[in-house]
């Protein structure tokens, strides 16, 4: 269950972050991804539900990723059995995630040769590829389950994740439009609900499609309408 600080997010705040070395010096805040969430999402699962469990489990796992700088302090996974993979492709550690970041690894091994124009993985940082999407969607990713097939200890699920671009990508204009594509994720958990194992399946063409579709400026890329 979320803590006080977050109304989806455990392990922002209390005893327990007292010595988390955090990415910018400090607990994130998520209201204004918070606020576009409760006006889409698709359903508002029951509380204490197994989609609502298993939805604020992925939120609170993906903000240990994205905001804190080391492996120990993270409470959501198991950090030595910790394995994630995209599409099938090479699995990465906990310490070779929290290296490339959320961005790059649900790209690295997902992306085609044809989409590598709108995006290289290899030559992002996990600050840079975090930048680039914050640019581009200022109100946030939001990020939603649709569905969930199985119980603990492998839970399947079907999520959906969406924004608005409202800030340039890549060169190309802003165009006001919702960004989204759904996928299937697979967790596999311990007895403490620790997860050791996450498997995403997705289309990345779709994320691409809503984020080339403005018109190209100075340094974009003049390819974007095979992706329209």
């Amino acid at each position: 269950m979320a803590e006080e600080g977050d109304k989806y997010r455990s392990h922002l705040s209390g005893d327990g972050e007292k010595h988390t070395q955090w990415r910018h010096g400090a607990p994130p805040t998520y209201d204004l991804v918070n606020d576009l969430f409760e006006r889409e999402r698709t359903n508002e699962w029951p509380k204490g539900s197994l989609e609502e469990t298993v939805q604020n489990a992925v939120k609170t796992w993906e903000m240990e990723l994205s905001h804190k700088t080391c492996l120990a302090d993270f409470k959501s996974i198991h950090p030595t059995k910790y394995r994630f993979s995209v599409n099938g492709g090479v699995a990465l550690t906990g310490e070779e995630l929290l290296a490339a970041g959320s961005y790059n690894a649900l790209l690295r091994s997902a992306l085609p040769a044809e989409l590598r124009p709108y995006y290289n993985p290899n030559a992002e940082t996990f600050e840079s590829s975090h930048d680039i999407f914050r640019v581009a969607l200022p109100r946030g990713f939001a990020w939603e389950v649709l569905a969930v097939y199985s119980p603990p200890p492998v839970v399947a699920f079907k999520f959906r994740h969406w924004g608005y671009m409202e800030g340039p990508y890549k060169g190309h204009a802003p165009t006001g439009e919702k960004v989204e594509f759904t996928g299937v994720g697979v967790l596999r958990v311990d007895e403490e609900l620790k997860v050791e194992e996450v498997e995403i399946y997705y289309d990345p063409g779709e994320l691409f499609a809503g984020l080339v579709k403005g018109e190209v400026k100075d340094g974009g890329d003049p390819t974007a309408s095979k992706l329209q």
